[in-house]
């Protein structure tokens, strides 16, 4: 599992360092329960070693758990099962560079504080509605014990600050890059990845049509289209003027990919935007106004986002205030809120330990991206008008209150972020597989038997 921070705008929180971004969810870093194909439902065989990984061993019960794990989550998701030996090799060689990677992490000075380990299992206590005596003890009945438990949530801690450190501060995407892209998006874009909605009016021209007869429907078609310039309704123009079958429908062809559509129309409407009227455009079958009613090019980021409002309440814990003490907080203050005996925006002045407390908790509108995972996975479940329960970040505990969402288009600005972002993640990808192949090659490895 990887831990991606996103961009932060909550003012008190961006005075914090940065930390990796815990679990989602309780089963990830302790053992499933073993459930699925009966080579790994089997009695567990006496363990032996697979493999060496400088000094340190993979031991076949190792595999095992991870191929449980895997297992699971195909049964969870409903796809078939793998070939059991494919998937035994695959898991062993993650399992080799994950402990390269740990190694490499602790050589170099790498470490991951207690603090750090209490703040993983309190959020995966909290995201999964427990406390953190219940947590321990459902990891116990699993059939591990605590101190596996931590061990592994700091492992996790040390791979994502080994990738951030080693792989993801090292990749940057130039203002050059990003104008490159822009343009050649906007020059002629590769069939296969631009899908188009186009209506179109046809004013068919015979076969064996005179010139005087093609002129007379060019002069027609021409009319349409001026009009279709000028605002007019273009399904009203598609029941006037088109002889195509397509009437009914506003005369729209539906979205699909540019290849299916006639070269003809993809030239003409390449550099349009949406709502555009093309040019007159001549085929075999007579004269064709077009207008795009949507285009979308699937190798671009979305240029139009969901956008929400919310306002929150932030308490910190600390010496004063546990953690627990904070969620009985923010869980009355939303009791007060539901029972109409408080104002949020009132809480979140007075209470709050945020930058946005002077503002009643306003966060302003907000794009996808813009806070931590486990604030926006708790505030995108909420309807508009909901509170939801006590959320921990890394940061302290929230209480969220969603107030409005909207569709939005991006501004220019926006579009070259989002643009970054996307070459970033595209970098990042290649980076981190060449990064991964290096510390794979330092390492000495040895296979010494297959994993049963």
């Amino acid at each position: 599992m990887t831990y991606r921070l996103k961009t932060l705008t909550l003012a008190a929180l961006m005075l914090v360092a940065a930390m990796p971004a815990q679990p989602q969810g309780l089963r990830p870093p302790g053992k499933p329960p073993v459930t699925g194909s009966a080579a790994v439902d089997a009695p567990t065989p006496a363990d032996f070693i697979v493999a060496v990984v400088n000094s340190e061993p993979v031991t076949n019960n190792q595999v095992r758990l991870e191929m449980a794990r895997t297992l699971q989550q195909f049964a969870q998701q409903n796809r078939p099962q793998p070939d059991l030996q494919a998937l035994a090799a695959e898991v062993l060689e993650n399992l080799i560079n994950r402990k390269a990677q740990l190694q490499f992490a602790r050589d170099t000075g790498l470490r991951a504080e207690e603090s750090a380990i209490d703040q993983a299992e309190q959020s995966i206590a909290l995201q999964n509605q427990l406390d953190l005596a219940e947590l321990r003890r459902r990891v116990v009945r699993e059939g591990q014990t605590v101190k596996e438990f931590r061990a592994e949530l700091a492992d996790q801690i040390l791979l994502q600050r080994l990738r951030e450190r080693d792989v993801e501060s090292r990749v940057r995407v130039s203002d050059l890059e990003v104008a490159q892209y822009q343009a050649q998006q906007q020059s002629v874009p590769e069939a296969n990845a631009m899908q188009l909605n186009l209506a179109h009016i046809l004013v068919a021209v015979p076969e064996s049509a005179t010139p005087a007869q093609v002129e007379a429907l060019r002069s027609r078609a021409q009319r349409a289209l001026e009009r279709a310039k000028a605002g007019a309704d273009f399904a009203a123009l598609v029941r006037e003027f088109s002889q195509a079958s397509d009437v009914a429908n506003g005369g729209q062809l539906g979205l699909r990919p540019a290849s299916r559509y006639p070269e003809l129309f993809v030239q003409a409407t390449q550099q349009l935007g949406v709502g555009d009227v093309a040019a007159l455009v001549r085929s075999p079958a007579g004269f064709h106004v077009l207008k795009v009613v949507e285009k979308l090019n699937t190798n671009a980021p979305t240029m139009a986002v969901t956008q929400s409002r919310a306002r929150h309440i932030l308490l910190v814990p600390g010496p004063r205030l546990s953690e627990l003490e904070a969620r009985q907080k923010l869980a009355d203050f939303k009791k007060r809120v539901l029972a109409r005996q408080a104002d949020f925006a009132s809480l979140a002045r007075e209470h709050s330990q945020d930058g946005s407390a002077a503002r009643g908790g306003d966060l302003g509108w907000a794009n996808p991206g813009m806070f931590v995972p486990e604030f926006e996975d708790a505030m995108n479940r909420l309807a508009p008008g909901e509170i939801s329960d006590p959320v921990l970040s890394r940061f302290g505990v929230h209480l969220i209150a969603l107030e409005e969402r909207r569709k939005a288009t991006l501004n220019p600005e926006q579009q070259r972020e989002a643009v970054r972002t996307m070459l970033r993640e595209k970098k990042l990808g290649d980076a981190y597989r060449a990064w991964a192949q290096d510390i794979r090659g330092r390492a000495y490895v040895e296979i010494r038997e297959p994993p049963l």
